[in-house]
């Protein structure tokens, strides 16, 4: 048994059958949208609704105008909700790669809408949607089957082959259909697209045979049903709506209709079993809308250009040559020769385009292939709903976000077919095939299909405005007011077509929602959680803890960290102090950040020691998930005249952040961060100045921060180096701003606040790990999406050999638009791997030269005590380790000054040493290599070996 278990371990695992665009998709769409609407109820809602209304009257003239009425208005009001739905589904489907379903219950292979919506907006929207879904398409194999059903009992009632009376004729074919189809569906993907492909190729030849038939002349037993061909006068009196029975209305027609243009979603529903979803999915769904829009719109018009409303079907209804000005006849087909009176006002007519639902049989050049239209549209449509509900709802249970329902979870055979769920649709769709009114079963689907798509629609707004990161769709022409203006247009029609019953859905939705975001909150759902569950790829914001320390002394800083921060992601202001002396300046720093518009707390923490400093904020900060994942701090300008210690503490910073698993942003700007002592500068300043104003204040009052402050008695006496929180205070900070204006506005050019370009440099030996380099290319696409960073051009260099540049180019030029970051420009640079010229060099052993331990010809022991009395010195051995390394930052900057001279701002990745095994001063030698003498502010970014990047929609 062990040696058949090897064997049967060895073979390889048979790859599921995937499909392209057009047979997986836009072919799926269509058939189902041509469903038993199309061929059934079109023609009939045309006579009810009419082709238009724009019927206008002036004196004894009658004019006409052939805009589109109320049949087209329903086509139309159909296609713009599922268009704009079409767009979000675009926009879901593009934002990130679907992993191919495998043959296994973990990865099932029907990764349908449920799986997109839930994985890229969460679980509480998606597990709605796919509650929605898969009962609507359970029901809607019950309204295609019955369809079906339909026209085979009018078969046989013409060949006399009537089983019982036509309704229980209805539920005997219904059951017995469903159950084949049942069958067919069980047989697996590959033969269910094979019978897809074949009713495809039916229907259009129905099609073609439908419209040559509207030109052929009408034969008198034709014309005694109701049908002439093309005539103005049938299209005058049909442009205008002649509503009849219970359903005559407006919303009553479209409330039948609407089902036929759900089947938009037949394509995602099997996105897993897609070669490219991605891709297939948008095109396939929008072109699929638009085809069957147009051949809704021109059966529209063409069969009530064809047809009256009423015709007896007796061809003994003539009128005699001379009696056609007769005024006992009524109707248009009095002109044509056909007197249609009496059954048209008693009510009794069998025939014509208000009575008969098998109109375009009559119309068409050979009715058995209308016929076979009917079956290919009704069956096909049928059997992609049987597949895509099971498929939808398993995925749905394996998340296990409602009680009761995992049961329906597993999967059989090498496609992990859920048999189970196929048993619950089969159930649901027999017992609506039972009710045998098409009329019936139509608008309870419309309802929920309505409210799936606003739900759809919402959930993409929703995702856009909270500017949640992993929401970044590649599909251009999503637009969130769209997919706000579709989900209002949905909810309204809801309510306008059946008010309790949309209260009735939306009180389901409100109740699954409350339910799946008690019980798992998505990335959708909230912004920043503070629960302690574990992170999210998707949900990977840059949680900063800013060593800035008072923030008012780094401005510069700050501001960048609080533009791609603010109002989205946590942002810290640390301070590390040696006394407590500074708690007098801690309400003036809140009112400065306030009065910046700058989101972010502001914590110190009085110890003598920097680093012991920065590592108990990295520990104490935050809370939950609401907690620093990123130290960022400011290059050490002195860091060649400060104190030995200092710079071991600034280097064990970055280590000490690594083993907390944070990332570490460092930013260096030319003329440096601090403007501490500027800052001070101003205090004398500032006071002088505000003498005048206090000699003012204790004798008038006046209006500070929108209200009248009366200053006397409360100002005299005060010192003015402890203003504190009064309103006073409010005003000293603010002129304190404008007296550093000009400084700070060259800070904040020289911070790229309206930049054209920016350098994206990632180092040869960080990429494409992307567990490292994932920040670094999250916080520039954060960047921009600012607006004063939104026209920015990024540009990505990358290392690479001449031979094989181009093949490197394209293949990170992939990664990226699978990324969905918006950075189209890659440049190689295959000199980066070059020899560094003789000036580097120089420069480089210039800025090591008095950090050199100079052990010469001295003795092991002798240089492992001078290397323990100053770990922090390079010895020759450090030098001859790293000396590729060394290299590397020597090129690097000689790269940065060829091609990102001029940049706006420049990130890299952050070098990372083992810590202990480098001298801190080799260290921060290479980062002052690269970045000295550059213009533009640079930004070294490591990554905390955590994904804060994904391909998938996961």
């Amino acid at each position: 048994e062990a040696e058949e278990k090897d064997v049967e371990a060895d073979e390889p695992e048979v790859e599921p059958v995937r499909f392209g665009w057009v047979t997986g998709v836009m072919i799926r769409c269509m058939l189902n949208i041509w469903g038993v609407i199309l061929y059934l109820r079109l023609p009939w809602i045309t006579a009810q609704a009419g082709i238009g209304k724009s019927l206008f009257t002036h004196g004894h003239y009658l004019f006409s105008s052939p805009s589109p009425g109320l049949t087209w208005l329903i086509i139309i009001m159909s296609s713009v909700v599922t268009s704009i739905t079409g767009l979000s589904i675009s926009a879901i489907s593009t934002n990130g790669k679907v992993k191919a379903g495998k043959a296994s219950s973990s990865s099932p292979n029907g990764r349908g809408t449920y799986f997109l919506i839930s994985r890229s907006l969460g679980p509480e929207l998606g597990g709605s949607i796919g509650l929605l879904f898969s009962f609507a398409n359970a029901v809607a194999v019950g309204m295609h089957v019955v369809g079906f059903s339909e026209t085979v009992k009018d078969l046989l009632v013409e060949f006399d082959g009537v089983m019982s009376d036509p309704t229980n004729d209805i539920r005997i074919v219904g059951v017995i259909t469903i159950t084949v189809l049942l069958g067919i569906a069980l047989a697996g993907m590959e033969w269910e697209a094979k019978a897809q492909v074949v009713f495809f190729f039916v229907i259009m030849i129905s099609f073609i045979n439908y419209f040559v038939g509207t030109f052929i002349p009408a034969t008198p037993e034709k014309m005694s049903k109701g049908y002439f061909s093309y005539r103005t006068n049938n299209f005058l009196d049909n442009i205008g709506p002649e509503w009849r029975g219970e359903s005559g209305s407006f919303f009553g027609m479209f409330s039948i209709f609407f089902p036929s243009a759900t089947g938009i979603l037949a394509g995602a529903n099997i996105s897993g079993d897609l070669k490219d979803p991605a891709v297939a999915i948008p095109q396939g769904t929008l072109m699929a809308i638009f085809l069957t829009t147009l051949t809704y719109l021109a059966i529209a018009a063409t069969i009530g250009t064809c047809m009256v409303r009423d015709a007896s079907g007796n061809l003994n209804d003539t009128l005699a040559s001379a009696n056609f000005t007769s005024g006992d006849c009524v109707g248009r087909a009095c002109e044509y020769g056909w007197n249609f009176t009496e059954c048209a006002v008693a009510g009794t007519c069998e025939y014509g385009l208000a009575n008969d639902y098998q109109t375009m049989s009559l119309v068409s050049a050979f009715s058995p292939l209308i016929t076979a239209g009917i079956f290919a549209a009704t069956l096909s449509s049928a059997l992609a709903c049987l597949v895509s509900a099971p498929k939808v709802f398993q995925c749905l249970c394996q998340d296990n976000l409602y009680p009761l329902i995992g049961f329906f979870a597993k999967g059989y055979g090498k496609n992990n077919e859920p048999l189970r769920a196929y048993a619950l649709t089969f159930l649901i769709a027999v017992a609506f095939i039972l009710i045998a009114d098409l009329n019936t079963i139509a608008p309870v689907i419309s309802n929920f299909f309505l409210c799936s798509y606003a739900l759809i629609n919402f959930s993409c707004f929703h995702a856009t405005i909270t500017n949640s990161p992993g929401w970044r769709p590649s599909f251009r022409y999503f637009s969130k007011w769209t997919a706000l203006f579709g989900a209002i247009v949905s909810v309204v029609i809801m309510f306008l077509l059946n008010w309790w019953s949309a209260l009735i859905v939306i009180g389901i939705i409100v109740v699954s929602l409350a339910y799946t975001t008690y019980k798992k909150p998505g990335e959708g759902s909230l912004a920043l959680d503070l629960r302690t569950s574990g992170p999210n790829v998707k949900e990977s914001w840059p949680q900063c803890l800013v060593l800035s320390g008072p923030p008012s002394f780094r401005p510069a800083l700050v501001d960048f960290v609080n533009a791609f921060t603010k109002k989205v992601s946590l942002m810290i202001c640390g301070n590390v102090l040696g006394d407590s002396s500074c708690f007098e300046n801690y309400n003036e720093q809140l009112q400065w950040l306030s009065t910046r518009k700058i989101r972010s707390f502001y914590n110190f923490i009085t110890t003598g020691d920097l680093r012991a400093g920065a590592r108990s904020l990295m520990q104490v900060s935050g809370l939950g998930r609401l907690k620093p994942n990123t130290m960022v701090l400011g290059f050490k300008q002195d860091w060649q005249t400060d104190s030995p210690q200092n710079l071991e503490n600034y280097v064990g910073i970055i280590h000490d952040t690594f083993d907390f698993s944070a990332g570490v942003c460092l930013v260096r700007m030319r003329d440096g961060l601090d403007v501490s002592r500027k800052v001070k500068a101003q205090d004398l300043s500032t006071k002088k100045r505000l003498q005048p104003l206090l000699l003012f204040l204790n004798s008038e009052s006046i209006f500070v921060g929108g209200g009248a402050v009366n200053r006397k008695g409360e100002l005299r006496g005060l010192r003015l180096n402890k203003v504190e929180s009064t309103a006073i205070a409010s005003w000293a900070l603010l002129v304190d701003f404008h007296l550093v204006g000009r400084w700070e506005k060259r800070v904040l050019d020289q911070m790229g606040l309206w930049p054209d370009s920016l350098g994206l440099h990632l180092h040869p030996y960080d990429f494409p790990p992307l567990a490292s380099t994932g920040l670094t290319l999250l916080i520039p696409y954060l960047l921009t999406r600012r607006k004063r960073w939104s026209h920015c051009k990024v540009r990505v260099f990358i290392s690479g050999q001449i031979a094989n540049a181009e093949e490197h180019r394209e293949e990170i030029d992939l990664l990226l638009t699978k990324f969905r970051l918006g950075f189209t420009e890659v440049v190689v640079l295959p000199e980066i791997m070059w020899r560094p010229e003789e000036t580097s060099r120089k420069e480089f052993e210039d800025i090591i030269a008095p950090f050199r331990l100079n052990e010469g010809q001295k003795g092991q022991e002798t240089v492992e005590e001078m290397q323990k009395d100053a770990p922090w010195k390079v010895t020759d051995e450090d030098l001859r380790v790293y000396k590729k390394k060394s290299e590397q930052h020597m090129r690097l900057h000689e790269i940065l000054q060829d091609h990102s001279r001029n940049a706006a701002l420049i990130v890299m990745s952050l070098p990372v040493v083992r810590k202990g095994a480098c001298p801190s001063a080799l260290y921060m030698a290479w980062l002052e290599m690269v970045s000295k003498g550059l213009h533009p502010p640079v930004v070294f970014i490591r990554g905390n070996q955590e994904d804060a990047l994904t391909l998938y929609c996961q």
